[in-house]
């Protein structure tokens, strides 16, 4: 089996699920310190959709500290699975797509790999959206209002926006063609000024508002007399589902990033200290300028965009450069790196890092992000608990595999022989497609009722309810399928 200290050292270069991508890291560029993680992980949280779920958790009737709490905890779950998965990537050097081989089969990794890789396109893209919102904002405030139009058709955006969304798509290309270390470095350098600014935001919306307002103090609406009474749990469940769904992408692949660690232990205390308490920080943020943006505004702006777009002066052209730095930077290092791996593992032969990066990148214009997040029941409870269902198993699979089934050895020269111990069934492994389709099933007919109510209205309650549990359930499922699949066979 392989260890750290000869990483690499008999891997077979000429087949074709190799490429330089793909290969194990050597000892040189292993130059991750626990403050690039942590560094990473502040500079992916500090961004707006993750600045707008506490905000949507409000809108589903929680208070503010509850919307806080759901946040730090989902994160605190989420961490775990994290930190597992991230040990394979510290100790063997290689990405999600090679390591998922042991499991899935030197062919069959290409299935996780193509729907990890999609689901990143629909983040990636949404991002991008994002970021052309700030530049739309600003656009119209220069031009005073040119840039606002009709709505094109099917498309469901007016042309000010498109080309918008196309400008800050086209800022991506540079750094996927400078490769992985680039988003290294643009997250080191900008995550403490992003910290400052957080807080230089919750300084003004105190001194503006004199205070936070209300909205922190008011009550849930799930309390006697209120309108939701006694649904607190009806909301927050699938709403902490939600909240750990919003980072399994990243749990999936970060061995795409703890595959450069110096050590575990870096990779370790990089992610406890960079992950829940600044995502819980943010959503704090969130609420609290939000609160603040009552008094001043006469009314609850979610959108930091929209909230930066009615500032006045310079703080105008400051607040929006901001987000769309801030955007860019969440952007590659969460739905850029992974999926690019993941289109190369796919295609070893034909597509390295940058190639996967630029599929990515068009994909996430088909996607049609912003129909993704027209509304906070769709970002919440039909996307994120949709492909939570989809991922949760997936990460089981792998949890299962890694720590219970194989006890952490895996053989580096298997991973990349077509012939070796992860050949399988013609390089599939039908434990784990098994496992995978067992897991996700039960969760198919509560996302049909949830994304296409009108046609799938009369699902039975029980599976309403398991879909509520999705990424908790699937996870679960596939760890006791695979894990009792497998050691018959191992």
């Amino acid at each position: 089996m392989s260890t750290a200290a000869d990483m690499g050292a008999g891997v077979d270069t000429s087949s074709d699920i190799w490429n330089e991508d793909l290969a194990p890291v050597d000892a040189r560029h292993r130059t991750w310190r626990w403050v690039h993680f942590a560094a990473l992980w502040v500079g992916m949280v500090m961004g707006i959709p993750a600045y707008m779920l506490a905000s949507g958790l409000i809108e589903q009737g929680m208070s503010a500290w509850q919307a806080v709490g759901a946040v730090l905890v989902g994160n605190l779950i989420v961490l775990v699975p994290m930190l597992l998965v991230g040990h394979a990537g510290a100790k063997y050097g290689v990405p999600f797509a090679v390591i998922i081989r042991s499991s899935f089969g030197v062919r069959g990794n290409k299935l996780p790999a193509l729907l990890r890789a999609l689901i990143a396109c629909g983040w990636f893209g949404i991002q991008c959206w994002v970021g052309g919102n700030a530049i739309y904002a600003v656009g119209n405030i220069l031009t005073r209002g040119a840039l606002e139009g009709p709505v094109l058709g099917w498309v469901g955006i007016n042309a000010g926006h498109l080309v918008c969304f196309f400008i800050f798509w086209s800022l991506h290309l540079y750094f996927i063609a400078k490769g992985p270390e680039s988003v290294r470095w643009v997250e080191t350098l900008t995550a403490p000024l992003k910290i400052l600014i957080v807080l230089a935001l919750l300084w003004w919306a105190y001194d503006k508002a004199h205070g936070f307002g209300s909205l922190l103090s008011a009550p849930s609406q799930f309390g006697p007399g209120a309108p939701k009474e006694g649904q607190f749990w009806v909301v927050f469940l699938p709403s902490l589902t939600a909240m750990a769904g919003y980072w399994s992408t990243l749990a999936i692949n970060i061995p795409d990033f703890t595959r450069f660690a110096r050590s575990q232990r870096d990779q370790y205390v990089g992610q406890a200290i960079g992950l829940p308490l600044p995502m819980a920080g943010l959503a704090y943020i969130g609420v609290a300028v939000t609160s603040a943006t009552v008094m001043v505004y006469g009314k609850a702006i979610w959108d930091p965009v929209d909230l930066a777009g009615r500032m006045e002066g310079i703080a105008v052209a400051i607040g929006l450069a901001i987000i769309v730095i801030d955007t860019l930077c969440v952007n590659l290092a969460a739905n850029v790196v992974g999926p690019a791996y993941d289109f190369a593992a796919i295609f070893p032969r034909h597509v390295n890092f940058a190639r996967g990066g630029y599929i990515t990148a068009a994909i996430g214009i088909v996607m049609m992000p912003w129909k993704l997040i027209e509304s906070t029941q769709g970002y919440i409870f039909t996307w994120l608990l949709g492909y939570g269902a989809l991922l949760g198993p997936l990460l089981g699979i792998m949890l299962a595999d890694y720590w219970l089934v194989r006890r952490t050895r895996l053989s580096m020269e298997g991973l990349f022989d077509v012939d070796g111990p992860y050949a399988y069934t013609g390089g599939w492994n039908m434990a784990a497609l098994t496992a995978l389709a067992v897991s996700v099933l039960p969760n198919v007919p509560g996302f049909l009722h949830v994304a296409f109510p009108s046609v799938f209205g009369g699902v039975p309650v029980f599976f309403q309810e398991i879909y509520n549990y999705a990424w908790f359930i699937g996870m679960f499922i596939s760890t006791v399928v695979y894990t009792g699949l497998m050691r018959r066979r191992v």
